[in-house]
């Protein structure tokens, strides 16, 4: 944990936002778009349109009959306020020895805390790989899975995992990084463009998009 910079890392906080003020965008007419967090206001298949931009142009470096799936783009900030408490309440009950800063800091392993989730400003995406034809292919862990539940799996370059699913993974790797996009290295689905996150990890000046509320 302590070779990855976590959400959590005040140097996220500490980044200015120069915002842009591009618009959140549906990408169900453009991209596949998985139903399993969906929400009824439509707000899981929105994204800038600068991201959705990249996303399209790393589609077509996939290997043929490859697409992207698209898990979730945007999210409420009180979603992702819910999402991240109620981690952190877990984590507590399983470890009740650690301190706040320590669990803050371990929550922020699998979400973000909202001062700098990617999600809430629509540049952040997790999303997987399927065929034509819908069937996801082997990643190695589950979509979203913890790293409790899967046991380290759901870091993008942990060890030991299957051959085929750390080929899958390099792949995604190589399409997404190459249109400049990042990684969040605990969570091998979780990829953003323009938000905190990616200018901490690229050493950008600022970020381009900041909190967003649809509607």
């Amino acid at each position: 944990m302590n070779e990855i910079v976590l959400m959590s890392d005040p140097r996220g906080a500490a980044v200015e936002v120069q915002e842009c003020d591009e618009p959140l965008v549906d990408c169900r007419s453009a991209l596949r778009v998985d139903e399993r967090r969906s929400d009824p206001a439509g707000d899981w298949a929105h994204l800038r349109a600068g991201v959705l931009r990249r996303l399209i142009r790393a589609q077509e470096l996939l290997p043929d009959g490859w697409q992207w799936l698209l898990v979730e783009g945007y999210r409420h900030p009180s979603l992702q306020e819910s999402i991240f408490s109620d981690y952190a309440a877990t984590l507590r009950r399983l470890h009740p020895e650690e301190s706040e800063a320590h669990i803050h800091a371990a929550a922020s392993r699998w979400v973000a805390p909202l001062e700098t989730a990617g999600h809430v400003s629509g540049a952040a995406i997790d999303l997987t790989i399927c065929t034509k034809n819908g069937i996801e292919v082997d990643m190695g862990s589950p979509e979203a899975a913890t790293p409790e539940e899967s046991d380290g799996a759901c870091y993008t370059h942990a060890v030991g995992l299957p051959a085929q699913a750390r080929q899958n993974r390099a792949v995604m790797v190589e399409a997404l990084t190459a249109v400049g996009m990042v990684n969040y290295p605990t969570e091998w689905w979780h990829w953003s463009y323009g938000d905190r996150y990616w200018a901490v990890s690229t050493g950008a000046a600022a970020a381009h998009y900041g909190p967003r509320r649809r509607g």
